[in-house]
């Protein structure tokens, strides 16, 4: 069965299309890249060091507030193991001795400085323009090529304004004694604007 999709449809599609983009390109801080092997493997040695940690804790007959706290780490710590996935290949952890291990240290440093990691916020709002373009061009019809030229239209004016704000900081670094000077001459923008060209500038 083949659906026909009328012009007004296949132009309000395409409006949808452009709105998600630009809600995805706005929101790019909430994204993150996939975890990694060492994330996954960092994420399953903690939930075998709270497992080590609350055994310890009970053999050694420690404080019953101790106890219990151990025992909470533990339980917390499976929705980090469920949240990032099973690593490929498991880390040697079932005796204290193996969990501190040296490299699990330098695993654990390792999963702390990629977690802070983010994508391009250019390069995520580049590769969605790309897909709004490819859809647009399957669309096809009337609406379809005005929403690729559109687009195409968008892709460039983002690119001009990547290439205008690493300028001006780039200037800005380079030049500090104009400092001044430069944040004088751009006092007059709008809110929005500003807004706008601090968030592209992360």
């Amino acid at each position: 069965m083949k659906v026909q999709v009328s012009p007004s449809g296949r132009f309000v599609l395409v409006v949808i299309i452009v709105v998600v983009i630009g809600l995805l390109a706005v929101g790019c801080d909430s994204l993150r890249l996939a975890p990694s092997e060492q994330l996954k493997q960092n994420a399953w040695l903690h939930n075998r060091t709270t497992a080590v940690a609350a055994e310890t804790a009970r053999a050694e007959a420690t404080s019953p507030q101790l106890q219990a706290l151990t025992r909470l780490s533990e339980s917390q710590s499976r929705a980090f193991t469920s949240y990032y996935g099973l690593p490929s290949e498991v880390p040697q952890a079932e005796t204290s001795e193996q969990i501190l291990a040296q490299s699990n240290w330098e695993l654990a440093e390792t999963a702390v400085a990629q977690s802070a990691q983010r994508p391009d916020p250019w390069q995520v709002a580049d590769s969605l323009l790309e897909v709004g373009i490819g859809v647009s061009a399957l669309l096809g019809g009337v609406y379809g090529t005005r929403a690729v030229r559109f687009l195409k239209d968008a892709r460039a004016k983002s690119t001009a304004l990547k290439e205008i704000i690493q300028g001006n900081e780039l200037f800005k670094k380079h030049s500090t004694d104009q400092t001044q000077a430069f944040k004088a001459a751009h006092a007059n923008q709008s809110p929005e604007t500003r807004q706008l060209v601090t968030a592209m500038k992360v």
